[in-house]
């Protein structure tokens, strides 16, 4: 019995530290339960306060990315308005520069046009001018003036900055050259003093008149009129000079002028006129043989028939020793090379167009 006994309270011992095991083991499974639990809720408050901070700044992020968004659209906006101004302008700009190029085109058209008439006038001019001073020089004989026409010709082609109008300036330069080079002939200077010395020999007083004493008195009283005399001195002078005309003295180691009616003297004065207007004529036609026997032949009437003593008379012989002294019949050079090459530069406009 004991030993039944012995076995039973062993076999309750065993179940009762069996059972103390057992609620041990409970217990701490429950206290390892209760502290995951804990730590299950420590880990979840932990993460919803991370989660309420990444929520308050994620939050922040998007009210930040919205107000961004609301500058970049307003912004977007101003360069949709500014783009659509731009492509407004652009499209006028474009429009603007198109009439431009078209204006262009038509002022270039016209400026070639304009540039061609200019060059074309030019050149017409320029061969007028030629033509005048070959004109000049064929007819008249006036170098001079072939020679201010030939330099108004180069003036008018100067501003035409061309080659072939800096060929035509050479030529037309070369021939300005040439001109300059060449003896000055003035028809025209010439002229006026065959005309004015017909007018010193209208009135020239005749040897057969007897008044050489009176030619010197109207010397002498020409130059007391230039001199600063007194009144005394100029009536005594007179008186000398009246009692000197009481006497006349003549030289007889020459022959004595023939003595000439009215009629006479009529026929000399004009046939004096017309050798002048002879020698005039001669000189207008460049025949030297005329011009100069014409001369020669006044000259000789001068001598023999004019108180050559008389101012007039001396006035009139130096004008007419300067008149036989120029020559009249040069060869003067011919123009076909300018000519020429104005004939070249219109063909060359026609052959442009």
């Amino acid at each position: 019995m004991n030993d039944l006994t012995k076995e039973v309270n062993a076999d309750s011992a065993a179940e009762s530290s069996k059972k103390n095991d057992t609620a041990f083991i409970a217990k701490l499974a429950l206290g390892l339960v209760f502290l995951h639990v804990l730590v299950f809720i420590w880990f979840a408050i932990n993460q919803n306060q991370h989660f309420h901070d990444i929520e308050k700044s994620i939050s922040k992020k998007l009210e930040q990315l919205q107000a961004t968004n609301q500058q970049s659209f307003a912004l977007a906006k101003q360069a949709d308005e500014r783009s659509v101004k731009t492509r407004v302008q652009t499209e006028m700009i474009e429009q603007k520069l198109a009439e431009s190029r078209d204006q262009q085109e038509v002022l270039q058209t016209l400026y070639n046009q304009l540039a061609e008439d200019r060059e074309m006038t030019a050149v017409a001019e320029v061969e007028q001018l030629v033509t005048i001073a070959n004109q000049q020089l064929k007819l008249s004989g006036n170098v001079k003036s072939a020679l201010l026409a030939l330099q108004a010709a180069d003036q008018h082609l100067e501003p035409l900055n061309l080659p072939r109008a800096t060929l035509l300036r050479q030529t037309l330069g070369n021939e300005i050259q040439n001109l300059r080079q060449f003896p000055q002939i003035d028809p025209i200077l010439m002229t006026a003093q065959i005309e004015s010395l017909t007018t010193l020999c209208a009135n020239l007083p005749l040897v057969s008149d007897h008044e050489p004493a009176l030619s010197k008195k109207v010397a002498q009283d020409e130059y007391l009129k230039t001199t600063h005399l007194g009144k005394m001195q100029r009536f005594a002078y007179k008186i000398w000079a009246d009692i000197k005309n009481l006497v006349t003295v003549e030289r007889i180691d020459k022959p004595t002028a023939p003595l000439l009616s009215t009629e006479h003297r009529f026929y000399l004065r004009e046939n004096l006129k017309l050798r002048l207007l002879s020698a005039r004529i001669a000189l207008l036609q460049r025949d030297e043989m005329s011009y100069q026997a014409d001369l020669n032949t006044v000259k000789t009437w001068l001598h023999q028939y004019y108180d050559i003593q008389h101012p007039n008379a001396v006035k009139a012989l130096a004008l007419l020793d300067k008149l036989i002294e120029n020559k009249v019949n040069l060869a003067l050079p011919d123009l076909a090379e300018s000519l020429s090459g104005i004939n070249r530069y219109k063909l060359s406009l026609e052959e442009s167009r």
